[in-house]
């Protein structure tokens, strides 16, 4: 399918008792966004309208569409993914919420697969209410990595120039060091790299490796998976050319701002990574699933049922998920049609060294 101007972004709506219908309306409420993407609303008329009525000062307008033929690139579009009624309670956690959300989630994946959008946006979901005998999944990481057949994700966490990646996602935390394995990392060090190259245009990134254990092992006396498990993966990513840094202890590498120095961190577990990252990013946080054939960004915040339908919950990290997916779309395209054209490919290469040369100059006076 050809894209004449600009990417087509499917949005899924999340959990429908959370705030994700919430912020895709106050997000899509200013239409200068339109100008950026087209998106489809994988959701029903009955759900926008639900949400609709309760937002304040929008110019949410939108057309119902059950073709992709009939999208139209100059509104929203709403895909209805279902027709019955359905009882929305904002704020409560129960069966409807988690069911819908997985039915708007793998409506938006048909498409992906058929080609119909080249991205897309998720809404927060609850990993407890989506849970049945046909999505037994922790969350959508797991999910699209099945569903599209990807050999191995990654999640990664941005605001600016702060990236943070994990090893491990959402696994009890007596279980961390016993799945971390040498393998494990440099796969996720391999995804990271090509991520950073094709997703972000950084030509060579440097990446810095935290250690698993209070003060990265203390050398072993404090846990030996530094030893054992992370110097050997780092060693052998060095090996492939790659810029790698560490093990470094995880609290001084956030409290000296050392994450400054690098274009991505690769922490071990959810919580070494995640904490500091939203302590720094303050709401502003995108996540980013790299390994996969599409593109797939999320807010960094979940279904906040404690604010739900209340009108006041806080857009912009969703509005950065969106320019997000558009942006890395553009950048992957690029990347790839520079890659296609060797002409193009080597004049890039040229003027890389030709940098290189003076930043190399500049050192030696």
């Amino acid at each position: 399918m050809q894209y004449l101007h600009k990417p087509i972004i499917g949005i899924s709506c999340g959990d429908l008792n959370g705030i994700g219908m919430e912020v895709i309306i106050k997000t899509f409420s200013d239409n200068r966004i339109l100008e950026q993407c087209t998106p489809i609303i994988f959701a029903s008329n009955k759900l926008v309208n639900f949400y609709r009525k309760g937002a304040t000062d929008n110019h949410f307008n939108y057309q119902v569409i059950k073709d992709f033929s009939k999208v139209n690139h100059k509104q929203i579009n709403v895909f209805n993914c279902w027709e019955e009624e359905v009882t929305i309670t904002p704020g409560q956690l129960n069966e409807v919420g988690g069911r819908y959300a997985v039915k708007s989630l793998q409506s938006a994946m048909q498409a992906l697969q058929e080609g119909h959008i080249q991205g897309i946006v998720t809404a927060p979901i609850h990993k407890k209410n989506v849970q049945s005998e046909s999505f037994n999944y922790t969350g959508h990481t797991p999910y699209l990595k099945a569903a599209s057949g990807a050999e191995d994700v990654l999640m990664i966490l941005y605001a600016d120039n702060l990236r943070v990646a994990l090893v491990t996602e959402h696994i009890p935390v007596k279980e961390i060091a016993s799945t971390i394995t040498k393998a494990m990392i440099v796969s996720k060090l391999r995804l990271l790299h090509q991520c950073l190259q094709r997703d972000f245009g950084i030509d060579k990134p440097k990446i810095a490796v935290l250690g698993l254990n209070p003060h990265a092992g203390d050398e072993g006396l404090v846990g030996n998976e530094e030893e054992t498990i992370i110097k050997p993966a780092i060693k052998e990513a060095k090996q492939q050319d790659k810029l790698i840094y560490g093990p470094f202890s995880a609290d001084a590498f956030f409290a000296r701002h050392s994450y400054q120095q690098f274009d991505a961190v690769l922490a071990m577990y959810h919580d070494q990574g995640l904490i500091p990252f939203k302590t720094i990013a303050a709401n502003e946080g995108v996540n980013f699933t790299a390994g996969l054939s599409f593109v797939r960004t999320s807010p960094d915040h979940g279904t906040a049922f404690d604010i739900a339908g209340k009108n006041i919950a806080e857009p912009s990290s969703f509005i950065s998920a969106v320019f997000e997916c558009v942006d890395i779309i553009n950048r992957r395209n690029e990347f790839d049609e520079r890659n296609r054209n060797p002409l193009r490919k080597i004049t890039a290469e040229v003027l890389r060294n030709v940098e290189d040369e003076k930043i190399d100059d500049s050192i030696d006076r």
